[in-house]
């Protein structure tokens, strides 16, 4: 059975698997543990502290150095509030296209990487091929971590992380890191008709993010970096995308959340960002403290994703580039787990099916083009694999 073949039975299984983020994954880790321990591929877990999530890495071929780790993730985005006109966890063929929650983002490529690892396993390795599967990409990549240090510590080290986030099968060489705090103000709760007797968690906290919106403007008036000009937009971006707190209008809210979220261009600092936020997040604290001593504001880390930078002759950029016959140039200003296996001494590059403007959409889909392409991208690969 080809790749293709294989691949797609499995995207149809792993589809059915409803992992959003909010959920336990271990219902597909079993499902796929149990597949490849079939074919007599030993697999490995790598449980989160409460142990309902869990990553999975497993390795075909020698034991030997400079073999090719395959990347992705298990989890998918909600489908709540978003109008399909499918069945999100059932893939259904239409058009050319294989719709359904994680097609695109990223099932196809897990699919057709476990489809790989079964075929090389039956092929004259010369190098190993290895496969990685995360949990909880898409709320800050948490899973990666633990994940790549176990996979580290236990196979022989790859020369290569390929992470399939969709790129059009392009080699994507770089992305912006992310970094995201949680801001928790505690105010002081009086009527409104008295309100500089009280402390608004709410108005305080719009101080906060106003100097996000000052940051933005300051950033963008700068004059782009070498490497900030490769990227769109090209420059470290600050966003708010959710509030909450009070309890009526007429109240000054005891509460205020959100979450300050940075995705910031590879050659700059993201802790420099991370320490003015907090000089403003003191000077705001101390205003509020001066009416009402109990108040104040609680800032925690919610992710923190590091960017990934171009290579300068990067191991990995070169075996996608002589796999798929693309030489562009190719950033994108999403995180993915390919800084994460770069800051732990990996060469790494982004290079998966289907178009990212897919991704977490209502009707999401993969293109049959680019599924096959992936499957002749994974034949071509365990190709390299058995040479010497």
């Amino acid at each position: 059975m080809t790749i293709n073949a294989t691949a797609r039975e499995l995207l149809e299984k792993l589809v059915s698997f409803q992992t959003v983020s909010k959920n336990s994954n271990l219902d597909l880790v079993d499902w796929v543990e149990s597949w490849l321990q079939d074919r007599g591929i030993k697999t490995t877990r790598v449980y989160n502290t409460s142990g309902d999530k869990a990553s999975l890495y497993a390795q075909v071929g020698p034991d030997v150095e400079g073999g090719v780790i395959l990347s992705g993730h298990t989890d998918v985005v909600p489908v709540e509030g978003q109008a399909w006109d499918t069945d999100p966890f059932t893939v259904v063929e239409k058009d050319g296209k294989l719709f359904g929650r994680g097609t695109c983002d990223m099932k196809g490529f897990d699919a057709l990487s476990l489809a790989a690892l079964d075929l090389a396993g039956q092929s004259d390795l010369k190098r190993p091929l290895q496969i990685a599967l995360s949990y909880d990409e898409e709320v800050g990549c948490l899973g990666a971590p633990a994940l790549i240090d176990h996979l580290s510590s236990h196979l022989p080290r790859a020369a290569a992380a390929i992470i399939g986030e969709p790129s059009m099968m392009q080699a994507v060489t770089g992305h912006k890191g992310g970094r995201g705090y949680g801001v928790h103000l505690r105010g002081f709760e009086v009527h409104s008709s008295m309100l500089p007797q009280g402390v608004s968690a709410v108005m305080q906290g719009a101080r906060l993010i106003d100097w996000a919106n000052r940051m933005n403007r300051e950033i963008q008036a700068r004059k782009p970096s070498e490497m900030a000009a490769i990227f769109d937009p090209p420059f470290t971006t600050l966003h708010v995308g959710m509030v909450s707190g009070g309890t009526a209008h007429n109240i000054t809210a005891k509460e205020c959340d959100f979450v300050l979220a940075m995705r910031v261009v590879p050659d700059e600092d993201p802790e420099s960002y991370k320490a003015a936020f907090l000089r403003e997040v003191a000077r705001v604290e101390a205003d509020m403290q001066a009416i009402r001593p109990e108040t104040g504001i609680d800032v925690r880390d919610v992710f923190d994703v590091p960017g990934l930078r171009p290579e300068t002759d990067g191991v990995a950029e070169s075996i996608v580039r002589r796999l798929t016959g693309d030489n562009g140039q190719h950033v994108v200003s999403y995180g993915t787990e390919a800084g994460q296996f770069q800051q732990a001494g990996y060469s790494a590059v982004i290079c998966g099916p289907g178009d990212i403007a897919q991704a977490h959409q209502p009707n999401e889909f993969l293109t049959l083009e680019q599924f096959n392409a992936g499957g002749v991208f994974m034949h071509r690969l365990i190709e390299n694999l058995c040479k010497e």
